[in-house]
């Protein structure tokens, strides 16, 4: 079994019998992912020839602010690693996994059932992701190939942190532990569902989401979200 590893730095991963392959890349740039994309290639076909993939879109990052602090260019470079770089990939390795097997696996979020103020574009780009995987999912059906869309709640990630929130900002009786989310999302693989939402309350949480009006979801998420203490986060 052999992984490769495509994100700015890599893995604090030190296991010699581990077959790992990283490629540095920025996902907000549209002339790394091409050359990240030639590199994964090159690993399929020279490394791994044969067997099935798993694409696993994990990547991303979020902004707790007001539209549109701290920048545009930061909400467009979310737009661009949250959406463009996952269409893009997927787009570019879909005709080997295709052709040898395997599943797309993308990283969605409990904030993709309702609009989030203060993290709106964010919550907006977990809206495509989940729509577009489970919309991919029933167009790769009979194709051998299926898509699952992973929607975790909060999780114990550099993610708040990236966000611009303190630590323990954000109340804890939703939140995971990836290892949690991985078990999750593999259980689901295995028994060939499209989304998976990981723990039970979130679970709750997203069925109410998607049942309540959407103007009465962002007027409560509004309320919750307000209440976040914001923190510039460290480099």
């Amino acid at each position: 079994m052999a992984f490769c590893n495509l994100s700015r730095r890599k893995p604090d991963i030190i296991n010699p019998k581990l077959k790992l392959r990283h490629v540095s890349c920025d996902l907000s740039s549209q002339g790394q992912v091409l050359s990240a994309l030639l590199e994964i290639q090159d690993f399929l076909g020279r490394e791994v020839p044969e067997g099935r993939v798993l694409l696993i879109n994990n990547s991303g990052f979020g902004i707790y602010c007001r539209f549109p602090e701290p920048g545009t260019d930061q909400h467009l470079e979310m737009v661009d690693v949250n959406i463009r770089a996952v269409v893009h990939l997927t787009a570019s390795l879909l005709p080997v996994i295709k052709a040898r097997g395997g599943a797309i696996m993308t990283v969605a979020s409990t904030a993709a059932f309702q609009p989030t103020p203060f993290l709106a574009t964010y919550g907006a780009t977990k809206a495509f992701v989940l729509h577009w995987s489970l919309a991919l999912n029933e167009e790769l059906r009979g194709t051998g190939v299926s898509a699952l869309a992973v929607c975790p709640g909060p999780t114990s990630t550099d993610f708040f942190r990236r966000a611009g929130l303190k630590e323990g900002s954000v109340p804890n009786m939703f939140g995971e532990t990836s290892e949690k989310v991985v078990m999750a999302s593999l259980r689901a693989l295995a028994a060939g569902r499209s989304m998976v939402v990981s723990g039970w309350k979130n679970k709750v949480m997203a069925a109410l989401a998607s049942k309540l009006p959407k103007p009465l979801v962002a007027r409560m998420a509004r309320i919750a979200l307000a209440r976040y203490r914001m923190k510039r986060a460290e480099s």
